[in-house]
Parts: C-alpha cells; structure tokens; sequence
C-alpha cells in the first residue's frame, strides 16, 4: 500500500487568518504523514496537524523573526531541512530551493548541496513562493503546493495544499484548490480564482 504525505506550506499563522481552514484538516485525515515547507509563523500549529498525523516541518523566514515577527522556540518538528527515507525513495524537505540550471551559486545543484548534503533526494517538497508547482528538475521531482492562506501572495483567501504519493520507486504528486466544501483538483489549464477577479 502506498504511503500518502499531505503537503501545505506558508500558512502564515496567525498573520493570514485567526486559524487555518478547516478544510486543510479534514483533507488531511488518513495520510501518513504531514509535511510543511515552513512560513508556520506559530509553530503551536503544529500541535493541531500532529492531531491528524505525524508532522515535518521545514523552518522557515516567518519562523526566524523576519519582517517584525518574534523568533519561534525550537522544536524537534522543525529543521532547516529534513531528508527522509520513504519506502524505496529519499525525500527531502525544505522551505526554499532553488530551480535555476548551471552549478552558480544561486542554482538547483548548489541548493541541493547546501540542504541535503548527505543524499540527493529522489523528491523534494518545498515553500516560499506561495505558487503551486509540480516538475521535474535534473532528475529529481520538485513539489510545491502553493499556500492555503495567500496564494501567489494575494490576500487572505482559499489557495492550494497537496499530496504526494509513494509507492515502492514510484512518486505522484497533485495540488488541490481548497473550496467551501473542502478540497478540488487544482486545474493548471485555467486561471485560478484569484486570478479570476
């Protein structure tokens, strides 16, 4: 049976919205495991997801005190990276990764070198840019899924959460919009709400 990971980045907690929507818990029931690309802001959210499942969670900028913010204490949930062994895959976590081609120090290979030293990973899941993202870089399978609180940094409104999939060597990923009902296939071919205004 294949292992099923919820992924949600940048929730910015309680900056965006009092709590997160509801919606992300009740996506969330029945996976594996949870993991956040960072920007929590309060990491006592934590708590409410390891209510659901087990949590990693990359630390990111809202996590170290930027733009005003308090630092927020250490926890075992929260690494600058995490590299995960899942099934027959390295999975690698992070809240910032660059995309970009060549071996500079802005490029994929020197982010992979500074984050995940030990191991290239199969899969990386990542953060920051609050946009939604499913490709392939040099070999390895680069997911982003987005905010679920300020999509493409707009203001607060429903955005996007994901899940990867993990079966033996095999890797699926997807992105969902989240809607008042819960959760929809996020279609890339069209625009998407907040762009629909």
């Amino acid at each position: 049976m294949a292992t099923k990971i919820g992924l949600v980045s940048d929730t910015h907690i309680p900056e965006s919205r009092k709590e997160l929507w509801p919606q992300v818990y009740d996506a969330f029931q029945g996976v594996d495991f949870i993991f956040h690309g960072g920007d929590i802001h309060d990491v006592a959210l934590l708590d409410t997801f390891e209510q659901v499942a087990p949590i990693y969670c990359a630390r990111g900028n809202g996590e170290d005190g930027s733009g005003g913010r308090p630092v927020q204490p250490e926890d075992p949930r929260v690494k600058y990276s995490w590299t995960l062994e899942i099934e027959e895959l390295t999975v690698g976590l992070t809240h910032y990764i660059s995309l970009l081609p060549g071996d500079d120090t802005f490029s994929f290979q020197k982010s992979i070198e500074r984050y995940f030293p030990e191991k290239r990973p199969d899969v990386i899941v990542f953060g920051d840019t609050h946009t939604e993202l499913i490709e392939e870089v040099e070999g390895v399978l680069c997911v982003n899924p987005g905010s679920p609180t300020y999509p493409h940094n707009y203001d607060t409104q429903y955005g996007t959460i994901g899940f990867l999939e993990i079966d033996g060597r095999q890797s699926q990923a997807s992105v969902w919009l989240i809607n008042d009902d819960g959760i929809e296939p996020f279609q890339w071919d069209e625009a998407p709400p907040w762009k629909r205004r």
